[in-house]
């Protein structure tokens, strides 16, 4: 029965994480405009979840304990390109993605730039 429940609440988790950001998306994509969206903010969202997920993937957390976070970074990323697709050129996303691809890999290099980007 508790395995019953865990799993339940786990792929709940999963559900609701993968429909979070879908009525923002398709709001912006139907309005065709990216008014109302801050930039600084979904970059700070992203850089979070970021951390968060290599935090526990270099620590080797069992998968189910993150496995929201990649579909929350999906969905962030396409709301940066919706961004910048509707202010007019997604050329600029260019640099955020690659900070974010390359921070992937940085983070990893010593434990502790995990553990201080991880501090409070």
């Amino acid at each position: 029965m508790e395995a019953a429940l865990l799993g339940l609440c786990n792929w709940s988790t999963l559900g609701v994480c993968a429909a979070l950001k879908l009525p923002q998306i398709s709001a912006v994509l139907a309005a065709r405009s990216a008014r109302g969206l801050s930039l600084p903010s979904l970059l700070l969202e992203l850089a979070g979840f970021l951390v968060f997920l290599r935090y526990q993937c270099y620590y080797g957390y069992p998968p189910l304990t993150y496995l929201e976070y990649p579909i929350l970074i999906a969905q962030d990323v396409i709301l940066l390109l919706c961004i910048f697709h509707f202010n007019g050129n997604v050329k600029q996303a260019t640099p955020y993605i690659a900070v974010l691809v390359s921070s992937w890999f940085v983070l990893a290099l010593q434990k502790w730039i995990i553990d201080l980007a991880m501090q409070e």
